[in-house]
């Protein structure tokens, strides 16, 4: 009597990781989890939308009562407003790199560090992730445009919202940056402010550029996010009615000794700076153990 025996199928051995699809692959799965990660968290979403509001619609109304706009028919709001859409992106990209810090309390980033992809994916992946978070947080606080009486012009919101996602895509590597060395939720939230709330501030966001003192003008002209905010203050201004002197006084754009830089030219300075800290933070998860 003949015993049949079966032999079971042996499944071909894969090779994991050390391919580029699996470095994309990685990307994108690292991505999905930042935002994820975000968008279950209905207390920070919630939050993140509540700080803007204030600014715009409680600091604005109030600013409204002792600024003037010479005449020019449009309100402190108004001129705010690119400013507001630019502090929203800068906290929510910056502070979305705190998720690095929890891993690493937690144990999960050793986790993710051995996985079998290449590092600079799960930075890149992280990158993406927050760059997501703060453009869609962006587009939150650019639907209000017209509470404050910004046409809604295709071309500006298109515009505009590309300006957004490299800004976003620049402060989110940042924040990666920062957060390669930190080991501390706490530590992190005091770095990053110490170098956040100057870099607002300075930034043109709040105030015109113009007639500054020249300590104030020096100053802004250092802070890189001054070249992130004024493009999306120059994309507002060009589809407001405005007489050329207001627009002058109001919206004058970065200048050096006296040439006004072009919008090309300050999207350029911030996608470099974004390449350049993207790689920074890409070298320094390379020599993390």
């Amino acid at each position: 009597m003949t015993t049949l025996v079966s032999i079971p199928t042996v499944e071909p051995v894969r090779d994991v990781g050390g391919t580029l699809r699996g470095d994309l692959r990685g990307v994108r799965v690292v991505s999905q989890r930042e935002l994820l990660r975000f968008f279950r968290d209905r207390t920070r979403m919630v939050t993140s939308f509540v700080q803007p509001v204030l600014f715009l619609f409680v600091l604005g109304t109030g600013f409204s009562t002792i600024a003037r706009t010479n005449g020019s028919g449009i309100t402190f709001k108004t001129f705010m407003f690119p400013g507001i859409i630019g502090m929203t992106v800068l906290f929510t990209a910056v502070f979305s790199a705190i998720s690095i810090v929890w891993d690493r309390e937690s144990g999960f980033l050793r986790e993710i560090l051995v996985a079998p992809i290449a590092r600079w994916a799960l930075v890149l992946g992280k990158c993406l992730g927050g760059t997501i978070v703060a453009t869609a947080q962006g587009l939150i606080v650019l639907a209000l445009a017209g509470a404050v009486g910004v046409p809604y012009s295709p071309l500006m919101l298109v515009t505009i919202v590309g300006e957004m996602a490299l800004m976003a895509f620049s402060l989110t590597a940042f924040g990666i940056l920062v957060a390669s060395r930190i080991e501390q939720m706490q530590s992190f939230q005091v770095v990053v402010q110490f170098f956040v709330m100057p870099m607002f501030f300075l930034s043109g966001a709040m105030f015109p550029l113009s007639g500054l003192p020249a300590w104030l003008t020096a100053l802004t002209k250092i802070d890189p996010l001054s070249y992130a905010v004024d493009p999306l203050r120059r994309a507002v201004f060009e589809h407001l009615k405005l007489s050329q002197a207001t627009s002058t006084i109001l919206n004058p754009g970065m200048s050096w000794n006296g040439w006004t830089l072009p919008v090309a030219v300050e999207l350029g300075m911030v996608g470099a700076m974004a390449v350049l800290l993207l790689g920074m933070a890409m070298h320094a998860f390379s020599r993390a153990e």
